[in-house]
């Protein structure tokens, strides 16, 4: 039983390095999970020093209302 190839070229003819390069893009972007997994949430503390936290944050505590 022949499987079918996950990426195949239709036009041109990469070189071995262009070739690498789009697979290794490619690997790097497939995490293998179906997306059912939660990731691990940070507290609202963390949240709140984060740079761009916002309204709510620690830095805009001093500021006026």
């Amino acid at each position: 039983m022949e499987e079918e190839p996950l990426v195949s070229v239709v036009r041109g003819v990469p070189t071995p390095e262009e070739l690498a390069a789009l697979v290794g893009a490619l690997a790097s972007r497939y995490t293998g999970t179906d997306g059912s997994t939660a990731k691990p949430s940070t507290s609202p503390w963390t949240r709140s020093a984060r740079r761009g936290a916002g309204r709510g944050s620690w830095r805009d505590s001093g500021l006026p209302r």
